[in-house]
């Protein structure tokens, strides 16, 4: 029945945009312009309490609970569980936006760092300040997101044994009993129509990528119709992976994207200006650290609320609409970790390989920017997806450099679709862990489909609105989520083990189990050279009465 509906109802949508292409926009638009006048508060502050119950998380008493049976050993190695899930995560709105969001910054600095033009220090600041920004949009907040979603989901699923659905993690706020049939699949659904809109949102701009760098590259003219077979390849691409499974296909291609991005990098940060990136970092980075506080707290009350809604509150409400894909899936590839190893690697692994990227190519560009007679303004104005190109242009091996780059972005293409999929099979089979592939090949192909026939019909933006629409309703369900995780893991008996043995087992059982026989022998033998122990010790109250026995 939830395929069913979800089939049905992406499918009109699909059908409305292709028909209606300028109305759809325009309705997806005046929702969006909506949504963020009187909801825009509400995202700045449920994005702050995500990061916040991540942390208390991770390094409070709940951490040494394991998502899954107490002895089980993780289910994938650590590096290919960190590659399929900053794959899944944003790989490919890192190369989209990596080197566009800095230097649109630069070009534009955010008004919430109030620089002043006059300022001697101006032209460092406004550096620093695009690279803060771009790390505040891409980092800490994003995956503390996904960090609860995913807990939530593996908890439920691996500690639990329920099955592999959003609405399963919702029992503790129940009582136990489950959800009535249509509020469950009410959840499931929102899960489901947030995954397509998101996903083919950001598929349709890494085929708009890969389309540019052929056209750049390999000299084929750029058009609809270029867009439109990149698509189709990469879909084909994703159902031979699809067929190969978790373990090998996503697993192996999202090592190889790994491995990839990191060897580019490495030859930006070589070829580009080193010490200025060596120093860099670590400024730009201590930076934000130090202003999280502020830059999490700014609104737009007071100014630059235009700038507020098309980058912090836009990505704020993107990063919700990717929750529950992204949830999902690092949930599915986690089983047998800690909750402190998820969270830990979840919330710090990708955070710190985002920063080392922005700094590498955004710090590159910004570099040549303000130092060299590169100009990327012309491409920037073009759109985001002309701005990586325009980098590596300006550095040597550009043919070559650019062909891995689109490389790159084909495999973040079929591993986004693929992990995708699989969430979207799981959640439209009652959360089977492993789907049927017919099911899993259809939830691939339409998401490829949505994004094929909304740049056919010019409506890629009219998506990209409708996946912060549907993030308004699915942010109320990720703040139950919160307090459900967060009942649930409070009457865990790993999170107090001492306590659980007080309260089921008798204060003697737990002392004997810490500190050994040796203190039970001492209280029990009356002959015992330490006259107290003849005395009489009751358990359990708190009180010691010693002395000769009545």
């Amino acid at each position: 029945m939830t395929f069913g509906i979800a089939a049905a109802v992406i499918l009109a949508v699909i059908a409305v945009g292709a028909v209606f292409p300028d109305r759809f926009e325009t309705a997806s638009t005046a929702a969006l312009n909506w949504v963020i006048d009187h909801f825009g508060w509400l995202f700045i502050i449920a994005g702050n309490v995500f990061l916040i119950l991540a942390v208390y998380i991770a390094v409070g008493r709940y951490g040494n609970i394991r998502l899954g049976n107490a002895e089980e050993e993780p289910e994938f190695g650590t590096l290919p569980w960190i590659a399929m899930m900053f794959a899944a995560g944003m790989g490919i709105g890192l190369m989209f936006f990596g080197v566009a969001e800095p230097l649109s910054h630069y070009f534009t600095v955010p008004p919430p760092l109030e620089l002043e033009p006059d300022s001697a220090y101006f032209e460092e600041d406004r550096q620093r300040g695009a690279l803060i920004y771009s790390y505040f949009h891409w980092v800490l907040h994003p995956w503390a997101i996904y960090a609860v979603a995913g807990l939530a989901l593996a908890y439920s699923t691996f500690r639990k044994g329920r099955g592999n659905n959003l609405s399963e993690a919702f029992l503790p706020l129940t009582g136990g009993r489950r959800w009535g049939r249509s509020a469950g699949r009410a959840i499931d659904l929102m899960g489901i129509f947030a995954t397509v809109f998101g996903t083919a949102a950001s598929l349709g701009l890494g085929a708009l990528q890969v389309a540019v760098g052929l056209d750049i590259v390999a000299g084929v003219p750029g058009s609809t119709r270029l867009e439109l077979i990149v698509i189709g390849a990469l879909t084909a691409a994703f159902v031979v992976s699809a067929f190969s499974g978790v373990h090998r296909g996503v697993k192996w291609l999202s090592t190889v994207n790994v491995l990839l991005a990191a060897l580019i990098m490495a030859f930006v940060f070589v070829a580009g200006p080193t010490l200025f990136l060596l120093d860099a970092w670590p400024s730009s980075v201590g930076s934000y650290l130090s202003g999280l506080v502020r830059l999490s707290s700014v609104t737009g009350a007071f100014g630059g609320e235009d700038w507020m809604a098309a980058w912090t509150i836009f990505y704020w409400a993107w990063w919700l609409s990717w929750a529950p894909f992204v949830g999902t899936f690092i949930a599915r590839i986690s089983r047998g970790r800690s909750v402190r190893q998820f969270v830990a690697g979840v919330l710090l692994v990708p955070s710190t390989a985002s920063t080392v990227w922005f700094t590498v190519m955004g710090g590159t560009a910004i570099w040549n920017q303000a130092n060299t007679d590169a100009d990327y303004s012309g491409a920037v104005a073009r759109g985001e997806e002309f701005a990586m190109f325009a980098l590596l242009e300006s550095l040597p091996l550009y043919a070559l450099i650019s062909g891995m780059t689109m490389l790159l972005v084909a495999n973040y293409f079929v591993t986004s679709a693929d992990s995708a999929s699989l969430v979207l099979g799981s959640l439209s089979s009652s959360g089977s862990l492993v789907p049927k592939k017919p099911l899993v090949v259809f939830w691939g192909m339409t998401i490829g489909g949505v994004a094929a026939v909304l740049l056919l019909s010019g409506g890629l933006e009219g998506l990209k609105n409708a996946t912060i629409i549907v993030a308004l309703p699915f942010m109320f369900v990720m703040l139950l989520l919160c307090v459900s995780l967060l009942k649930e893991l409070n009457s865990d008996p790993a999170a107090s083990p001492l306590r659980h043995q007080l309260r089921h087992k008798g204060f003697r059982d737990a002392i004997r189990k810490l500190v050994g026989d040796e203190v039970e022998t001492r209280i029990a033998d009356p002959n015992h050279p330490d006259k107290w122990t003849r005395g009489r010790m009751r358990f359990g109250t708190g009180s010691r009465r010693s002395g000769p026995e009545e």
